[in-house]
């Protein structure tokens, strides 16, 4: 396995992971949000992370910049990288499937919002973002450079801990005790850890 096919591996996994994002995109898009918190914060966490996980690894594997970062790649990292993204797109696949249409990708609730607690949320309440610090670390396997490599657990790492309180507090705002209580029985991101 060579640097230059560990890139083009990462490049096609991340084709089919926007391939899977686009029909609950265009499904959630037709219901009207009731309450977003999107705002300056918002867009700029969101930049944060599309620029860790897509604009610097995007330029180092169309570019070879910066080459100055690189080191040698263990073939042991793409097979990895290839496990950790299988993992990834079933994670995601799910995550869309059990949120349905109450899917966003920010902070907004739309009409008639459901608090989904069953399918991957029964134990966490942030699979999504789980899969996005999955992404990340395969990232990191796929791309052998000290920048484009690590980028996405900076970036999204960024939006994560920018956001992932004011989303709970927003779903208490709208669910109460019932998210309270889903909070108490669940863990953020990792089962039975964090």
């Amino acid at each position: 396995m060579t640097a230059i096919a560990s890139k083009y591996i990462w490049f096609g996994c991340m084709v089919l992971w926007f391939l899977l994002r686009l029909r609950p995109e265009w499904r959630s898009r037709k219901i009207p949000v009731r309450h977003s918190a999107r705002d300056t914060r918002e867009i700029i966490l969101l930049g944060c992370s599309l620029t860790g996980l897509g604009i610097i690894p995007v330029v180092y594997v169309l570019t070879g910049f910066p080459r100055f970062a690189n080191y040698p790649l263990f073939p042991v990292q793409t097979y990895l990288g290839i496990a950790v993204f299988a993992a990834i797109l079933w994670l995601f696949y799910r995550t869309h499937r059990d949120l349905g249409r109450n899917w966003s990708v920010s902070l907004d609730l739309r009409e008639r919002h459901t608090l989904v607690t069953t399918g991957v949320y029964a134990s966490v309440r942030h699979p999504m973002y789980a899969g996005f610090w999955l992404m990340a670390v395969a990232q990191a396997l796929f791309l052998p450079n000290w920048i484009a490599g690590p980028a996405g657990l900076v970036g999204f790492g960024t939006l994560f801990f920018g956001r992932v309180g004011r989303e709970e507090a927003m779903m208490i705002g709208a669910f109460g005790e019932e998210y309270r209580s889903y909070m108490r029985r669940t863990s953020r991101v990792v089962p039975w850890i964090y």
